[in-house]
């Protein structure tokens, strides 16, 4: 009896991989075995960096509130620590947000909290 291959699926998973790498340099645009190494390495960066790109927002929100705050003498840590005592519930995005955009209300805040 012959061997099944299937060839069918595996065809399309090459081809898959090979639309995948299209628009890279070299060998690795058009060579199964090395586009398929590639983009391995490609979906792990983008998967660390959708992690990362948390973090670095998170760190950058807490830089714009510090920069608000400290202009009304105070500095982060005592802020948020006030905040938490006065049991107000806004994230560093949206306070980041306010010191930006509307540093009158976020200085109507940071009035409160003192």
């Amino acid at each position: 009896m012959p061997r099944s291959v299937n060839a069918v699926a595996s065809r399309a998973r090459r081809k898959r991989i090979l639309k995948a790498a299209k628009g890279y340099y070299g060998k690795r645009k058009n060579v199964y075995t090395v586009a398929k190494n590639v983009m391995e390495k490609g979906l792990t960066y983008s998967y660390v960096g959708r992690k990362l790109k948390k973090r670095e927002y998170r760190t950058l929100w807490i830089a714009r509130i510090n920069a608000a705050v400290r202009a009304e003498g105070m500095t982060y840590s005592v802020f948020i620590n006030k905040l938490n005592e006065k049991k107000i519930d806004l994230n560093r995005k949206v306070l980041a947000d306010l010191a930006m955009n509307e540093p009158e209300s976020f200085k109507k805040l940071v009035a409160s909290v003192k």
